[in-house]
């Protein structure tokens, strides 16, 4: 999984993808995700799944995308299950430390 960390105004926003996702673009009909004219945004370092849940215990927000992804995500306690959502079978989470 890609995983890049993006420091904005002071903030830290953590962008993790599937690596098999980068250059496809997912799309549900009401909701779109271009993960190849944005995939600059997700393509930083390869990492394993304690890196990325480690990166996780800080930040201001996160957009995270994938089985894997969203796998560590949710097995780190960060979000229930019920609570991802989908966009055509694949997981997607937006989340935000206020």
């Amino acid at each position: 999984m890609y995983l890049k960390i993006h420091n904005v105004r002071g903030k830290k926003i953590v962008a993790a993808c599937d690596k098999n996702l980068i250059g496809k673009t997912i799309s549900d009909g009401k909701v779109t995700l271009d993960l190849n004219r944005y995939a600059s945004f997700y393509t930083g370092d390869i990492v394993s799944d304690s890196t990325l849940a480690e990166e996780l215990k800080s930040f201001d927000s996160a957009n995270l995308v994938g089985k894997k992804v969203v796998s560590v995500v949710v097995s780190a306690g960060l979000v229930k299950q019920q609570n991802v959502n989908y966009i055509n079978d694949i997981p997607h989470i937006q989340l935000y430390n206020l």
